[in-house]
């Protein structure tokens, strides 16, 4: 048996940020040096960032960060610690590759075989596949095995041809980012991976916001019989390190019920270090196992990473919030405290003539709970002056949906205003379930520069505001009692335009999330009419969704990046539901 030490470097990088994420990489690398280990791993592409996207497309940014690489290869010198990191490698053709460096330099490259392009991904728009496993690495004794995210969801892929060919330990760097239950699905793939490769494996994940994208980190390492040994916490960044107990894999592999795999090509050999380190001291503690966060807290958390990114990573430092007393809003305020800190967060009320009294109370008690700036812009004056100003063009009309919009877009105007003023980031409050359908006034609460519930449907809203008040009380027990209301007429509710939420959420998962058909929806056992409404709303409304804000991506299919449709779409589209009724 050998044992290997092996430093977990879970790391926030930044697209494009090749001097900040090479430090951050070199100065990890100089811990796991110290920490006496034998081999330090990286996340994918991780020199660039993830997902560098059409910086690919720039030579020279290519060969900054090769230069880059170079420089992390050279922090290698002199220590007996090998490292793997993720960097885009030029050939032929672009590559997403791992680098294995030691002594100084880079000792062997692997290139990434699978290239996902479904969801969230493009990466063959951008790279070309590796051709085959590449070669094994002797490190510390073990044969170690480099793989890259995808690769590991073929199953007589990468890690399966390495592992026949002796690899001891397999490592599989990722930036694989988050969605709702994906930890499970991770949990259940890795475990199955390892044990039908009879090795150890280790998965490290890089972690922290990239505009819609969260990358939730849970780095972890199963061993040969598919069991979690350790694992990271999830949504912040961590350093630790395993000792791993490395067993012969024959007998496990000669007991295999499925028999032996027919000898594969043999694959070369590096040799990086035949022994391990020998370390003084007292032996290190059993390896670590992060907490497992429940369903809300998981979410609230995706979303509270995401906004301190966004706003972080584009050189903002406060963000200002139209709170209007309501579930939404209240619930994107509380996440930006908590993001940013209480003084980093202006929340503006901005009443109408149908601003309840009791909406105001329950903005200004929220903001006096948080601790946050707030302030009262009441928009009468404007929304007067537009009335007499457009009175002429509407003679003979009554009042209608224009009336209630123009109150929506003097909001937006004065939250720019104020944006422009003090260099705030403009927080919209919109949720999934009102995107989907269009219950929203482009250009008045559409306007802004990050959505950060545009991903959550609403009843999950309301689940996330219990789960935060569960750990302290800060939003008012009135907002979650009280119908929802936009408060832009005489006694509004929101159902009087929709279905109940309880009722529309089911439906709007089934159409946009698993691509059901009308038709398919109906006998899925939905009301016929029920789904022409809703299926309608959602087909019309595609373009106010392009001309949103990004926002955090916490479901398996979010607007924008995962769900691509045509605007000028007919495909079944509902009798009656008509593209000219646009809610603009």
């Amino acid at each position: 048996m050998s044992r290997l030490r092996v430093a977990l470097c879970q790391l926030d990088p930044v697209v494009g940020d090749l001097p900040g994420n090479t430090a951050a990489i070199i100065a990890s690398l100089a811990r796991a040096e110290d920490a006496g280990a034998d081999l330090a791993v990286f996340g994918e592409l991780a020199v660039t960032g993830y997902p560098p996207e059409d910086l690919l497309l720039k030579p020279g940014f290519v060969d900054d960060n090769l230069a880059h690489l170079a420089e992390i290869a050279a922090a290698t010198a002199g220590g007996g610690c090998a490292a793997v990191v993720g960097f885009v490698a030029e050939d032929l053709d672009l590559y997403n590759a791992a680098a294995v460096c030691a002594a100084g330099e880079v000792r062997g490259v692997y290139r990434k075989q699978q290239l996902p392009n479904y969801g969230v991904f493009d990466e063959q728009r951008y790279f070309g596949a590796g051709s085959g496993a590449e070669q094994l690495y002797t490190i510390g004794g073990v044969r170690v095995g480099v793989s890259i995210c995808e690769d590991l969801w073929d199953p007589c892929g990468a890690i399966a041809e390495q592992a026949a060919a002796g690899a001891e330990l397999v490592v599989n760097i990722n930036a694989s980012p988050y969605h709702a239950d994906r930890l499970a699905e991770r949990e259940h793939l890795l475990s199955t991976r390892a044990a039908d490769a009879s090795c150890p494996l280790v998965y490290l994940n890089q972690v922290g916001g990239q505009d819609e994208l969260v990358f939730d980190g849970a780095s972890m390492v199963v061993d040969a019989e598919g069991r979690v040994v350790a694992s990271l916490p999830q949504f912040e960044e961590a350093f630790e390190v395993v000792d791993l107990d490395i067993r012969p894999a024959y007998r496990k592999r000669l007991l295999d019920p499925r028999g032996r795999r027919r000898a594969p090509a043999p694959l070369p050999v590096a040799a990086v270090s035949e022994q391990p380190r020998q370390v003084p001291g007292a032996p290190r503690p059993g390896p670590p196992r992060a907490v497992r966060l429940g369903p809300e807290e998981e979410v609230y958390r995706a979303l509270v990473v995401g906004t301190h990114d966004y706003v972080r990573k584009n050189g903002f430092a406060d963000v200002v919030v139209a709170l209007s007393g309501g579930i939404d809003s209240s619930l994107v305020t509380v996440v930006a405290a908590d993001a940013l800190g209480a003084e980093r967060v202006h929340s503006v009320a901005m009443p109408s003539r149908y601003s309840s009294e009791h909406s105001l109370a329950d903005a200004a008690e929220l903001a006096r709970r948080l601790g946050v700036d707030h302030r009262v812009v009441p928009i009468e004056p404007a929304h007067t002056a537009f009335a007499e100003m457009l009175a002429g063009s509407f003679a003979g009309r009554g009042e209608d949906l224009t009336e209630e919009n123009l109150q929506s877009r003097i909001r937006g105007v004065t939250l720019m205003a104020l944006s422009n003023k003090f260099g705030w980031l403009v927080l919209t409050t919109g949720n999934k379930s009102e995107m989907a359908v269009g219950y929203s006034t482009l250009y008045g609460d559409t306007a802004g520069g990050f959505a950060v519930i545009r991903d959550v449907p609403k009843t999950l809203v309301y689940r996330l505001c219990r789960w935060r008040n569960s750990v302290g009380e800060v939003i008012p027990a009135s907002v979650l009692a009280k119908p929802p209301s936009a408060e832009l007429r005489p006694d509004q509710r929101d159902d009087q335009n929709l279905p109940a939420y309880e009722v529309l959420d089911p439906v709007l998962e089934a159409y946009v999330e698993r691509d059901r058909t009308p038709a398919e929806l109906v006998a899925d056992g939905f009301d016929g009419e029920l789904v022409a409404q809703v299926v309608g709303l959602v087909d019309s409304a595609e373009y106010k969704r392009r001309q949103s804000p990004p926002g955090v991506r916490v479901t398996p299919k979010a607007f924008g990046k995962d769900r691509r449709v045509p605007i000028t779409n007919h495909y079944r589209l509902p009798e009656g539901s008509g593209k000219g009724g646009r809610r603009w």
